[in-house]
């Protein structure tokens, strides 16, 4: 169907409807544990809005589609990468089908001549990720303002999400969701206006704040990163690549050397895999993974200071190797002494 009529199209969204709820949302609710957060938020609101969230995998979409109302969600059209989707027709023709999607241009150019303010003036609401593309580590990237701009120049709402354990389900490079059904956390907040005379970068970093709080106070509770250990945890890691690119024996016996220590002061060595569930909390209430992660990255942030502005360190010699390497010595000694004597005589 040509132009935006598709976007309307009664008949595309009773299809969209078999394909979303018949097939796409009972697959993924039955891969991952989903766990819907605010839904009363939406309670008696209707009308064209901008959906925006958090971007942490390629399960967003789907997530936040099947978490929505129906009511709200019929006409949903969900912003797709134009350099991505939208380059040959297999991959085009099943987002068109799933998501309603229309093309964004990721560079910040002006998309298909202002096909997003259009749509929502046909009364189309959207799904947006300023960010502009999946986060590489879970942390949140700076929001671009168009979501926000849109808001204010068509005088909608936002609904504010944040997605929470999708980037552990599903992370960057992946190509399916981990085993064990991890849990997600869709979390709806509720709509925002923009303020009389507000711009758009304002209104955006009011948006961003808000999703980034729903995210770490519903992290902190079910014992998930928050979006600044992710950010830690991405620079002790870049660190810890960047020490092990060196090549040198030296680094490699500092790093297993801290390794052995963070073990045995009880702090914790980051391991890949999928999250483990939170269990007992300390006596302030603490989740365990929480407190291991306070332990872990002071400890690496510490290793890695000290590698890249003193060098390796070779390790400090115990008594016993001094008492050892005094024996070895005496003993070259007293055989140089008894090879003297019998050369004198």
């Amino acid at each position: 169907m040509p132009g935006r009529e598709r976007y309307t199209s009664r008949t595309q969204a009773g299809a969209r409807f078999v394909a979303q709820r018949g097939l796409l949302r009972p697959v993924v609710w039955a891969i991952t544990d989903v766990q819907v957060h605010g839904r009363e938020n939406l309670d008696n609101f209707s009308g064209p809005y901008v959906v925006v969230s958090n971007h942490s995998s390629h399960l967003d979409t789907p997530l936040i589609m099947g978490a929505l109302p129906r009511r709200l969600s019929r006409y949903l059209a969900a912003g797709a990468a134009a350099d991505y989707f939208f380059k040959s027709w297999w991959k085009s023709a099943p987002t068109a089908l799933f998501f309603n999607a229309f093309p964004v241009e990721r560079g910040g150019t002006r998309n298909r001549k202002g096909l997003a303010g259009k749509l929502l003036s046909d009364g189309v609401p959207l799904l947006l990720f300023p960010e502009g593309t999946r986060s590489r580590t879970g942390q949140m990237a700076r929001f671009k303002p168009g979501a926000a701009a849109l808001c204010i120049s068509r005088n909608v709402p936002c609904i504010p999400v944040a997605l929470v354990g999708a980037h552990e389900a599903m992370p960057h490079g992946t190509g399916w969701v981990r085993r064990g059904r991890p849990r997600v956390h869709v979390v709806i907040g509720s709509p925002m206006w923009a303020r009389p005379g507000e711009a758009a970068a304002r209104f955006s970093e009011r948006i961003a704040k808000v999703i980034s709080d729903m995210h770490d106070q519903t992290a902190l509770a079910v014992g998930l990163p928050r979006l600044i250990e992710y950010a830690s945890l991405a620079a002790e890691r870049e660190a810890r690549e960047a020490l092990l690119a060196r090549g040198d024996d030296e680094t490699r016996e500092v790093i297993e050397e801290q390794a052995q220590q963070s073990l045995g002061s009880g702090e914790t060595v980051a391991t890949e895999g999928p999250a483990a569930p939170p269990e007992d909390d300390g006596e302030d209430g603490t989740p365990r993974r929480t407190r291991e992660r306070q332990l872990l990255v002071p400890g690496l942030r510490r290793m890695g200071t000290r590698l890249v502005r003193r060098g390796p360190r070779v390790p400090e010699r115990g008594r016993g190797d001094q008492d050892r390497d005094r024996t070895r010595r005496r003993r070259s000694d007293e055989d140089r002494s008894s090879a003297d004597e019998e050369e004198t005589s």
